[in-house]
Parts: C-alpha cells; structure tokens; sequence
C-alpha cells in the first residue's frame, strides 16, 4: 500500500506539471492583447505598457513560466492585477463557501442517489424504478442555473422557508449555515444525483446476475441478505468510481451555483476574475481546483482496497 501512495503521488508530479503548463499559457491563448484587455478602451499606451510589464508579457515565455512556476512551487500564486492583494489571500478569503457547498452537496447527494439507485434495482421495471429512472433523466437534462431559479421560488418566495441568496458561515451557528446552503447544496446536487443513482441501479443489476449470488439464492439466503450483504457490498467499486469522477461536476456546478445564490466562493471570484479578465486570479484558481480534483481522485484510488480486499497494489 506504502508503495502504490508513493507510486501514484510521484505520478502526480507530471499532471499537475501538466496542468500549471496550460494555465500559465491562458495569457498568451487568450485572444487579443491580455495587457490592452485588462487596461480597458481608454487606457492610454503608457499604461497598456506598464500592465504588459507586470503580467511578464514582455519577456521569453519559457523563463517567464519558469519564475512563475518558481513562485508556485513556494505558495506564491501571484497578485491580483485590480486589488493588488495576493492571490492566495483571496483563496483563502473564498474557500469556506465553497468547501461548505460542496461537502454538503457531496453528502446530499451519496445519501439520496444510492439508496434510490439500490431501490430501483431491487424493483426493475416497477413504476418506482420508471420514476427514479426518470428523475434521473430529468437531471442530466434541465440546466443548474433554472433548477437554482425554480427552487429559489418554490421553497424561498413561495414557501419562505429558506433564504433567497447569501451564505451564513458555520461561525454564526450550525442551523443559520445549513440554512442558507440547503438550497444552493440540491442544486448542484440535481445532476450529481441523478448520475449517481443511474450509475448504482446499472451496477446493482450486473451484479445481481452473477453466479456467486444465483449460488448465495439456492443455498436459501433471504432476498434482502443477498440484495444488501452480497450484491450491494460487490457494486461499490464502480459507484465510488463515479462518486470521484463527479467530483468535476460539483467544480464546475459551484461557479453557476454560487452565481445563482450569490455565495461569496470561489465560484463567485472566478467569475469575477474572468470578466475583468484578472488572469492571476483565474490561474491561482483553476490550478487550485486541479489539485483538489487530483487529490481525490487519490483518495479514491486508496478507498478500493477498503470496500474490495481483492484489490491490492
């Protein structure tokens, strides 16, 4: 096990590599003149100038990538280009938010979908499979943001039962903070469930037409104790799979999420960024979430071996 951790971390090494070649390289993709984009129409040459200068764009690209990838290397992520203030700082001004929004849509999401994707393999071709097969649908097809917008209204204009936008830190208490995520976690939860759910139901019932449960059947086990002890333990594998894979989703989920909610996030200091084309930030960003992405899928990787002993490295 001790062999395969340093094996996949040392593996790591050449995708984040990867990963901070092509972020670093959103100045010199980017269409137009990042320096003229972000001094504005009215910016005079001078100042188009001293802004070339501060993003580096006036230098070889290669050593410019290489003091860049220096200053990562020591946590230094940069500067933002309108608040002058750290890069870092601001990440880590943003990061409760959005840490929050995730592992309560991660929770949500795993205790919702297993239990519906288990149910519906239990009952094949039954009106509750049909229904949670078509809830399942219905996610992967309605946008984040209208589902945001018809739960705001429902549960927040209507109903008045939680808060239309903002974020409570855990700080003013658990309630206040569970509150004002609710909503913001089943939005972006909406399509990570209904992947999950889909992903168990197909798993359950390849599972369940193999021989070692026809054996665990005619030996006289009940239904429930082959559904749940055998079939059940044995599709983990694929469900923790997809679990970690989805992942992306929730990352890619919180930038609209948070902008529907107003979240202050980083969802939210994405956006931000990216329409004032402040590229320090959005490089400091986008190469947090690949660390975090690569992290767990680590993680997930190590889980196996917990839920399957056949599996070893």
């Amino acid at each position: 096990m001790l062999s395969f951790m340093i094996r996949r971390i040392v593996a790591t090494i050449p995708v984040m590599g990867f990963v901070a070649l092509f972020v670093f390289s959103l100045l010199y993709i980017a269409p137009g003149d990042p320096a003229a984009v972000v001094a504005g129409d009215q910016a005079s040459p001078a100042e188009v100038e001293r802004i070339r200068q501060s993003l580096g764009l006036d230098r070889p690209y290669l050593v410019r990538f290489g003091e860049w990838a220096g200053r990562v290397a020591q946590g230094d992520l940069g500067a933002s280009i309108f608040t002058a203030r750290p890069v870092t700082q601001l990440i880590a001004q943003r990061i409760e938010p959005t840490l929050s929004l995730m592992v309560l849509t991660l929770i949500v999401a795993v205790f919702v979908a297993v239990p519906m994707g288990v149910l519906a393999a239990w009952k094949a071709g039954s009106l509750v499979d049909k229904a949670a097969m078509g809830f399942a649908v219905l996610g992967f097809s309605v946008p984040v943001f209208v589902i945001g917008y018809l739960l705001a209204y429902v549960f927040a204009l209507k109903l008045e039962w939680l808060p239309v936008q903002g974020y409570a830190p855990l700080a003013e208490g658990f309630w206040p903070w569970l509150r004002s995520l609710l909503l913001p976690a089943l939005t972006l939860g909406f399509v990570y469930i209904a992947l999950i759910a889909r992903i168990t139901r197909a798993t359950m019932l390849e599972v369940l037409q193999q021989d070692y449960v026809r054996t665990a059947r005619s030996k006289g086990l009940a239904h429930r104790q082959v559904f749940f002890l055998h079939a059940l333990k044995n599709a983990a594998v694929p469900v923790i799979t997809i679990i970690g894979v989805g992942i992306a989703l929730l990352i890619g989920g919180a930038v609209v999420t948070e902008s529907v909610f107003a979240i202050p996030g980083l969802g939210r200091l994405t956006v931000d960024a990216i329409l004032q084309r402040d590229y320090p930030v959005i490089q400091g960003v986008v190469l947090m979430f690949s660390f975090v992405y690569v992290l767990v899928n680590l993680l997930i990787d190590l889980a196996y071996t917990l839920v399957d002993p056949r599996i070893s490295y």
